[in-house]
């Protein structure tokens, strides 16, 4: 048997989550869990943030396709941009702001 390889975002729900984690406004997600983790697009509007929270599950990798904010993880803060990948390991204290002017848009793996 041939397992399905491909998650195709464009067939997934989306859903908005007001203050999440504490965090200021909206967020904007389409997410996949399966056998080998969960899998999340997410959009930050301007603005708007994921609050502060511990990783509980697993080390949190992002990738960054557009627009800018700040990743904060135990108290250091990093530059996010377009290119650029953010990795807050697991049991860390972390948060993403979009601090931009547009749309803050990443793909988050969080392996199993």
């Amino acid at each position: 048997m041939v397992k399905k390889m491909l998650i195709d975002f464009n067939e997934i729900s989306e859903i908005t989550i007001a203050n999440m984690n504490g965090g200021e406004g909206n967020v904007i997600a389409k997410m996949e869990v399966n056998e080998y983790g969960r899998f999340i697009q997410t959009i930050i509007p301007s603005n708007s943030s994921i609050g502060l929270h511990k990783q509980e599950s697993n080390d949190d990798i992002n990738f960054i396709v557009s627009g800018e904010g700040i990743a904060i993880c135990d108290g250091v803060e990093e530059i996010l941009m377009a290119g650029t990948c953010h990795i807050c390991p697991k049991g860390s204290i972390h948060s993403i702001i979009n601090n931009g002017d547009e749309n803050l848009v990443f793909f988050t793996v969080v392996p199993k």
